[in-house]
């Protein structure tokens, strides 16, 4: 089969060992995340190439909506983390913002601030990572911008979602004697990052924490489901840690929070590696940030229903670490002594 032959100076640039973006060219760069994506929905009356998307909302849901955005250097080191782990992240920090909502994503924008000596392979890789996502959480990418960067690589996300208004799930909303829970294990996150900047070879068991720092799994699924069945009275993703979360729950609700250190599901390898540099394990995987695990507060009524919220968290485990107080303060409890939960991660 003879292929056609490359007609302009972009596509012919595209073929060319270490070719980078400056090559391609703005449009070339549309076109090319264009075609590594599927077809769009119905319900996108206007994709890829217009001025604006437009797409259709969902009947008799609310619009839920949310953006992050990564930079080089704060939110990812291309030494430690691959292109394509980079565009997957890049979605799922805003995947997991909605699922706390109680929402299912649905259409994101992305704009990709590139330096002109990002390669060509890199760009592709970073997009299918991205979509590789997307496609897990049925999102479709709907536009989005490109534009030249004199410094670091920032990808920002905007993602839209829909939630029926009785499933919204907000931070306010807790009360006395509920209870605490948490998806999934803590500290991964943290503890992978410092093991990748570190390049201690010698404390094995790390490969887990690792690829949940360089591709965390937002728990979409077990959002819509605790919005659908009306179980939790408050919740919150761990994008900046358990600790941070906690007290971001307990502010906006007016109440206090307990959690057993005891209770609390430490990664396995993050675990070893705290305890190896002589930490808490409990303490350091509480204020480690990048999880992206959910927290969620459940009323002693409605505790039964978890247990359908289980049936579809597809095997990942939910656990109860503590409780909601009257008393306006954020503990850890350790062998029946409390103590102030350490901080979270904050930007400034």
């Amino acid at each position: 089969m003879r292929h056609a032959p490359l007609n302009t100076p972009a596509e012919r640039a595209a073929t060319e060992p270490g070719a980078t973006v400056a090559d391609l060219g703005e449009r070339a760069i549309i076109a090319r995340i264009r075609e590594r994506l599927p077809s769009d929905p119905a319900w996108a009356v206007v994709g890829i190439g217009d001025d604006a998307a437009v797409i259709e909302p969902p009947r008799g849901a609310l619009e839920v909506l949310t953006t992050d955005g990564l930079v080089e250097g704060i939110h990812f080191d291309r030494r430690f983390s691959r292109p394509s782990d980079i565009g997957w992240k890049a979605l799922a920090v805003n995947v997991s913002d909605v699922a706390a909502m109680g929402g299912a994503p649905r259409a994101a924008l992305l704009s990709l601030v590139l330096p002109p000596s990002f390669t060509i392979d890199a760009l592709d890789e970073l997009i299918d990572g991205f979509a590789a996502l997307a496609r897990e959480a049925r999102i479709t990418l709907a536009g989005g911008n490109i534009t030249r960067s004199p410094g670091p690589l920032v990808i920002d996300v905007t993602l839209t979602g829909s939630v029926r208004r009785r499933d919204l799930l907000r931070r306010a909303g807790a009360q006395p004697g509920d209870g605490v829970f948490v998806t999934g294990s803590v500290g991964a996150g943290l503890a992978g990052l410092e093991w990748l900047r570190s390049a201690e070879s010698g404390i094995e068991g790390m490969d887990a924490s690792v690829e949940r720092y360089r591709r965390p799994m937002p728990r979409f699924r077990i959002g819509a489901v605790l919005g659908r069945a009306r179980v939790a009275s408050a919740c919150m993703d761990l994008s900046d840690g358990l600790a941070d979360a906690a007290r971001q729950i307990t502010d906006a609700s007016h109440v206090g929070i307990r959690i057993a250190a005891e209770s609390l599901p430490v990664d396995d390898g993050a675990r070893n590696w705290f305890e190896t540099h002589g930490r808490d394990a409990a303490a350091a995987a509480a204020s480690g940030g990048d999880d992206y695990e959910l927290l969620f507060t459940v009323p002693r009524k409605r505790a039964g229903r978890l247990r359908h919220v289980r049936q579809h968290a597809r095997g990942v485990p939910i656990t109860r670490i503590g409780e909601i107080t009257s008393e306006r303060d954020a503990v850890l409890v350790r062998d029946g002594k409390p103590e102030p939960l350490p901080p979270g991660f904050v930007h400034f």
